[in-house]
């Protein structure tokens, strides 16, 4: 589920943009970077030997593992406080009708064990959404991702069988999509 589930959201929000009626003033790479798991090796090499000319890199959205566990109205940002992008952030967000809440787990230390963090490390504003923690229904969400780390994260049984609200991962992607062409047209 970790991996799978952030690549296809960020195929999905790829998919928006070029669907759109427009595309955005700046051209965009997306790129599933390998190795988070052995020290972020695919985001380090990356970050340090672009493809593409280092000074067009302006921002990295990061889409990584987002905890689908139902019918949020948050969306909680991983590192935004380090990070000039947190006014497009919180501009999707509101246009999505959720709300950003702040990392309930900050001693996963989350922001410097995923791949936005080499490319901060260089001088490039990044920005890493998490599905939220409060559930519509009331349910508790946090429970919910807090049984999931224990459990599931990085066993053998965090696979597609794992219960996920599915839509959540839509509209995660729809946010990461208009933050992407928020910074796209600035």
């Amino acid at each position: 589920q970790d991996n799978a589930v952030g690549v296809a959201t960020m195929l999905e929000s790829a998919r928006l943009l070029a669907a759109g009626p427009k595309p955005p003033k700046r051209s965009m790479l997306f790129i599933a970077l390998t190795a988070e798991e052995k020290g972020l090796l695919g985001s380090y090499h990356f970050a340090a030997q672009p493809t593409v000319p280092r000074e067009s890199l302006v921002a990295n959205v990061n889409m990584d593992m987002p905890l689908l566990v139902g019918d949020v109205v948050d969306a909680v940002p991983i590192g935004i406080e380090h990070s000039t992008l947190e006014s497009g952030a919180q501009r999707a967000v509101s246009e999505a009708s959720l709300t950003l809440t702040p990392d309930p787990l900050p001693e996963e230390v989350g922001f410097v064990r995923s791949d936005q963090y080499p490319f901060v490390r260089e001088g490039i504003p990044a920005i890493y959404l998490r599905s939220g923690i409060k559930l519509r229904d009331g349910s508790d969400g946090l429970a919910m991702v807090k049984e999931f780390f224990s459990r599931r994260y990085h066993l053998p049984n965090d696979d597609l069988n794992q219960p996920m609200h599915w839509p959540a991962a839509a509209q995660l992607a729809h946010v990461n999509y208009r933050i992407g062409l928020l910074i796209g047209n600035e």
